[in-house]
């Protein structure tokens, strides 16, 4: 067997993962079709700190009501194999970690992806008196502890 496609597959899946990890880094530019400054908060759990934790809770941060959100991740095959993150009472959800074989006739890769609903906004009724909120955010993983993800809140551009 060949080792050409295997270290083809392997090139490809690397400038891939450049080319995404760039446009995370690089958020003002206006190819992404992003808002300069649309991201609301982010975290990346990484690190043998992490391993044995479940359960992270993170400080409040402030949401204004009527606004839409998202969540975006950068997941790895390692990555924890279920999320299930909750903003405050106002939105919960669990993400599975679902891979995805790309086969380009040259050679083959997995990507990865969390499935869910990953969008969200806060109502009137989860902040009846004034235009912004704080919420906690509580991130609970399951399978696959010592893999990292990286999580992002953004504003979603209407």
């Amino acid at each position: 067997m060949s080792k050409k496609p295997i270290i083809g597959g392997i090139i490809v899946a690397v400038i891939i993962c450049l080319v995404a990890a760039g446009t995370q880094i690089n958020p003002d530019n206006p190819e992404n079709g992003k808002r300069p400054n649309s991201e609301a908060w982010s975290t990346r759990i990484a690190g043998p700190e992490f391993d044995n934790i479940t359960t992270h809770t993170f400080q409040a941060i402030s949401l204004e009501r009527n606004v839409p959100y998202k969540f975006e991740f950068v997941p790895m095959g390692d990555s924890p194999e279920r999320l299930k993150i909750s903003v405050g009472n106002a939105f919960s959800e669990l993400f599975i970690l679902e891979k995805t074989l790309v086969d380009t006739g040259i050679s083959k890769y997995y990507t990865w992806e969390y499935t869910g609903d990953k969008n969200f906004q806060i109502s009137i009724q989860q902040c009846p008196n004034q235009k912004t909120c704080s919420y906690d955010i509580t991130i609970d993983r399951f399978g696959n502890l010592k893999g990292s993800v990286s999580i992002a809140i953004t504003r979603v551009s209407i």
